[in-house]
This record gives C-alpha cells, structure tokens and sequence, in this order.
C-alpha cells in the first residue's frame, strides 16, 4: 500500500501522554474532482480511480482526557446519527486501541457534525480519520503510517485517502493512495439538496445502466494554473453521476443551478452524491454564489471553501 504521509512518526512510549486541555481537530469534506469507475471486483466491490481533494471546510473531532471511551455528537447533522451505535468516531477509536493492545484507554470524544450525512463528501471516513490521527498522539501509541493505513482501509475504503489530509490520486477501492500532482489555489461551493443518496443504490443502478468502464486517468504532472486544472478536469467525469441522479432526483437541480452560477467553471457531482461543487477562481465569487444559493434554497446545505485545508484549521 502506497500512502501519502501526513504525520510525524512518534516514538512508541509506555503510557499514554494526553494533555489535560481538550484537543479539536479537523475533519474536512472529501471532494471528488473526478470519479472514474474502472472495474469491479468478483467480490462485487467496484475500483475506482479518482482526484481527492480536502477542502478547508469540515466536521471537527474534540478528545478531552477521561477513563472511559465516549462519545457525543453535536452540529447541524447531529440528528441523522442519532441512535447509531456504529459511528465510525467510536469504531475508530476502538480499532485503534485494540490494535495497540491499549483496550481500556479512554477519552471523552465530540463530534461536531457540519457536513451532511450519506452526501459523497466522506463525512464517516474524515471523522474516522481524524480520530485514528489525533487519538494515535495523544495517547503516545507511536503507530507508524502504514499500521494506520491498514487499520484506516478496515473501517472503509476512503479513510486510507482521508489519512493523507491533501490531494491524493486513489485506486483500487481506495487502498492505493499516492500524492496528487501539485494542484493550483481554487475556491469551490459545495451544495447538497437534503436528500441522502445510498452509495449501494447508486452503484446498483450504475450497474442496471450496464455502461461500460472507464480507463483509469490519474493526472500525469503539475497543475500550473487554475485554467489548466479546468481543461484537465472538463476530459474527465464521474462516472456515478446519471445513476445518482435517478436516485436522487434532486441532485440534478442542483447541477443545473450550479452550471449556471456567475463564474462557475466547472460543477460536478461528488463520489456518490447527492452533494455537487462548482470550482471558482476567487473566494469573492465563490461566496456571491454560495449566498444566492442559501438565498434562493433555503433547504439546501451551501457552503463556500478554499478547495485545500488551510493549517489543518476547518471554517
């Protein structure tokens, strides 16, 4: 497995060392530029090529020192994880201290829940990710990249990817992650219409259109500039978007009214839907269009976002 660093490899150490202040860290939207569905697996899992990128907007993970492992969840979304005994925050942790033959260590844990749920912009996989990085720290575990990535690729596919916090090119079903070219400053608006689109129903309906694969189309060198980011991405798609679309009616609308936003250069779906993103050259624009969005779809979920992770810090 071939994963982008992000951290700093730490000593392995007898005990845990957490401070006594609690520490907030960043859980940002996964973002789609591309999506190529390349092949499928015969057991039934489909392989993907794809552009992540992190944008400067997310969930938040708090850990603060206790002797038993909670969790709360709080934020705009915090309803629609309401009773799930699963979520990922707690599996990771678990995971994790499991995998460091660590079983009773403890923190209190709280998720700000920002982005939403079941939208295509990794949400679980961000907020796993996060908690694997921060709670592998403050607990002084010194697991290496790769002992993350491995326990990362058994809580999901995207969470090797969300590891790395930077542009990576994924393949495989999401195992294979290497660096992105360098990419150039841009400025996204990422919109959802409320209605969650089943990643299991939209690959099925994939199937049901019986389209034939795509070639794998990793970009090949740096991204001088943000005109060339545009043309590099305009000969690529996601392959999800039309089955995601019967799904998910609405996420057509939003589409259609991104596409014609002032100075929206390109807008596409994102991994599985429903959320879209426009990509913007300046945060001024981005923002105008953001506002009209809220303005005009008071249901929708609209936000404006530098489309990389400024100092690991979400808006």
């Amino acid at each position: 497995m071939v994963l982008a660093r992000r951290m700093t490899v730490m000593a392995p150490v007898m005990a845990p060392v957490m401070t006594n202040d609690p520490v907030t860290v960043c859980a940002p939207a996964k973002v789609n530029l591309y999506l190529h569905v390349t092949g499928r697996r015969p057991d039934g899992y489909h392989e993907l090529c794809s552009l992540f990128i992190f944008a400067g907007y997310g969930d938040e993970v708090t850990i603060a020192p206790a002797d038993r492992l909670t969790l709360a969840v709080s934020g705009r979304f915090a309803a629609a994880l309401a009773g799930k005994e699963d979520n990922l925050v707690l599996r990771a942790a678990r995971a994790l201290r499991e995998t460091a033959g660590r079983p009773t260590l403890g923190a209190r844990l709280t998720l700000t829940k920002k982005l939403p749920v079941a939208a295509g912009l990794g949400g679980g996989s961000a907020d796993a990710a996060a908690t694997l990085g921060a709670l592998n720290h403050l607990w002084g575990l010194g697991l290496d990249d790769h002992a993350l990535a491995d326990l990362a690729l058994d809580l999901g596919a995207d969470v090797p990817a969300c590891l790395a916090g930077r542009p990576v090119q994924v393949a495989g079903i999401g195992e294979q992650v290497r660096d992105a070219p360098t990419l150039p400053g841009f400025w996204l608006v990422l919109a959802n219409p409320g209605a969650p689109a089943s990643t299991g129903a939209v690959f099925a309906r994939f199937g049901q259109e019986g389209r034939a694969f795509s070639s794998p189309a990793p970009l090949a060198g740096p991204v001088k500039n943000f005109d060339a980011l545009v043309a590099a991405l305009a000969v690529r798609a996601n392959d999800l978007e039309a089955a995601a679309c019967h799904v998910a009616p609405l996420t057509g609308e939003v589409l259609v009214a991104l596409r014609a936003a002032p100075g929206c250069r390109l807008a596409r779906m994102s991994g599985s839907g429903a959320s879209c993103f426009g990509l913007f050259a300046t945060r001024a624009a981005a923002r105008a269009v953001a506002a009209r969005l809220r303005a005009d779809h008071p249901d929708w979920w609209v936000v404006a976002a530098p489309g990389h992770l400024e100092e690991k810090q979400c808006a």
